[in-house]
């Protein structure tokens, strides 16, 4: 499978996924709208979300995939079965441990996340995080599993499990959530049982596509089992690498939770109002970066294995152009158009005029940094390949220092708003300094052309800005809240339009596309 082809099958499958999260969320802006309990479960659900990124798609992935991609290019799929099994074992009883401090540990992680939540929010907030603190024991386990069928260049499975979580989640705002009124149960707890069970599900799905692959894990459940899987040299060297990248993907982690406990002191509805923005700025982040860095990162490893510099540096070029391409004219849309996106996939039901005001400030604070948040997941790899992991922590450490100053300044100014635009200006200095990074080593050697392309976005971006600017303006899209398909219909036509114009202009300066992709 190409390069290119495996990209694109991850990123319509992450565009399902996106458009079933974006389903789930206008469900409970109209359901639920803006409030303390709102906050509440925005803050819970951020825990385990937190320790999920951190262990188990963070710094777990990046040390494992690599690992794992080497070892079965060294030692073909015995080694390699060999070594999944071992790290299936360690992880499986580090997470039962994890998940029983967790639940016990809740108040005290509540209190450091949003201390400023009021007593029943933050009450219900302590609620919901044991409710749903052991789904970072499925999550994690479905990181090992998409990180081997990743490996096998089985990209669709774990491409199309996160659609579960959204499935389940919208069942339980249109189903669960009035069983629970009925009950006399707080409806929005019905969202903490559609979290475990949407990571049942993710979990569930993975199992037949490893037993296909003869893949499936063997957790070992006696002591000795657990003592050998520790004596495995290649198993240690996973658990090496895990230390600084798990300082490394904790930075951003640490800074998403001062942000919060900086929003949890704010008007009531700013956690709401970011996470909102979250959410819709998750889009092209994840239909670009992620499905960038899923796809490059065993393919870099086993160029690296092989030391293929050439074939390295050209897998990395090919990516950051499809992060200019594409991640350009989104930024665009982000700052000049946001408006009319938060109007169009929020504004029902709860949600008043004045939460698309204030979502809509913190998704343009986004989209300042949307290239560098997409480029990072295509940078950062080219040192994870490598077992690289102390330089991205280092690197991620300064800028959070350099945002967290920035928030000093700025949120006495700018409310939530500065949270989300001092994320996206530290996102921009991450980005930078990686690639500044991978230049210096001569990891990344960019191919000719770069000038002429870039010239080529900016110029069909410039177009595109008109277009949006003026269909931000000349509609009053807040004032158009009863007229539902009729406002739906004109966000749609004027994407349609907008993308036609960029592409149109692209193919016009004479960028010929179909041959960037295929190189």
């Amino acid at each position: 499978m190409s390069l290119f082809k495996a990209a694109s099958t991850v990123s319509l499958l992450t565009l399902a996924s996106r458009i079933t999260g974006l389903v789930r969320e206008l469900l409970m802006a109209s359901v639920f709208g803006v409030s303390a309990m709102t906050d509440a479960f925005n803050v819970a659900f951020r825990i385990p979300n937190l320790f999920r990124r951190v262990l188990g798609e963070g710094a777990f992935s990046q040390a494992f995939v690599p690992v794992l991609a080497a070892t079965r290019a060294q030692e073909g799929d015995d080694g390699a079965r060999a070594l999944i099994d071992h790290v299936a074992t360690l992880l499986a009883w580090t997470l039962v441990l994890l998940c029983i401090a967790g639940v016990l540990g809740a108040p005290w992680m509540v209190w450091a996340m949003a201390s400023g939540l009021q007593s029943q929010g933050f009450d219900a907030a302590v609620t919901m995080t044991r409710w749903m603190f052991p789904y970072i024991g499925f999550m994690s386990l479905v990181a090992l599993a998409g990180g081997i069928l990743n490996t096998w260049k089985k990209f669709a499975v774990p491409a199309a499990s996160p659609v579960l979580l959204n499935i389940a989640l919208i069942l339980s705002i249109t189903l669960g959530a009035p069983l629970f009124a009925r009950h006399g149960i707080e409806p929005i707890y019905a969202q903490a049982a559609g979290v475990m069970l949407g990571g049942l599900l993710q979990l569930g799905i993975q199992v037949p596509a490893l037993l296909r692959l003869g893949l499936l894990p063997r957790i070992g459940v006696r002591w000795a089992a657990i003592r050998a899987a520790w004596a495995d040299p290649t198993t240690r060297k996973v658990a090496r690498l895990m230390l600084p990248a798990l300082l490394g993907v904790s930075v951003a982690q640490i800074s998403l939770l001062i942000n919060t406990q900086i929003a949890s002191h704010l008007a009531t509805g700013s956690v709401s109002w970011i996470t909102y923005a979250d959410r819709l700025m998750e889009l092209p982040t994840a239909l670009l970066g992620v499905a960038l860095g899923v796809v490059l990162m065993p393919q870099l490893a086993s160029a690296r294995a092989k030391q293929d510099d050439e074939r390295y540096s050209a897998m990395l070029d090919w990516g950051l152009r499809l992060v200019v391409l594409l991640s350009v004219p989104c930024m665009v849309a982000l700052l000049v158009f946001s408006e009319p996106l938060v109007a169009v996939l929020y504004h029902y039901g709860a949600f008043g005029d004045q939460d698309v005001r204030q979502t809509t400030l913190a998704l343009t604070g986004y989209g300042v940094g949307l290239v560098g948040i997409v480029a990072i997941k295509v940078l950062a790899p080219g040192f994870y390949a490598k077992h690289d992991m102390r330089t991205p922590m280092l690197i991620a450490v300064a800028v959070l220092v350099l945002t967290q100053l920035m928030n000093l300044v700025l949120v006495r100014y700018l409310q939530h708003a500065a949270l989300t635009l001092t994320i996206g200006i530290g996102a921009l200095i991450n980005a930078t300094w990686l690639l500044v990074g991978l230049l210096r080593r001569g990891s990344y050697k960019p191919l000719p052309g770069w000038g002429k392309f870039a010239l080529q976005v900016i110029a069909a971006s410039a177009l595109l800005a008109v277009l949006l600017v003026w269909g931000a303006q000349y509609f009053d899209w807040v004032e158009m809240r009863g007229k539902t398909w009729q406002r739906i219909g004109l966000l749609a036509a004027l994407m349609v339009a907008a993308a036609v114009l960029y592409f149109g202009a692209l193919w016009a300066a004479g960028l010929k596309l179909r041959q960037m992709l295929r190189r």
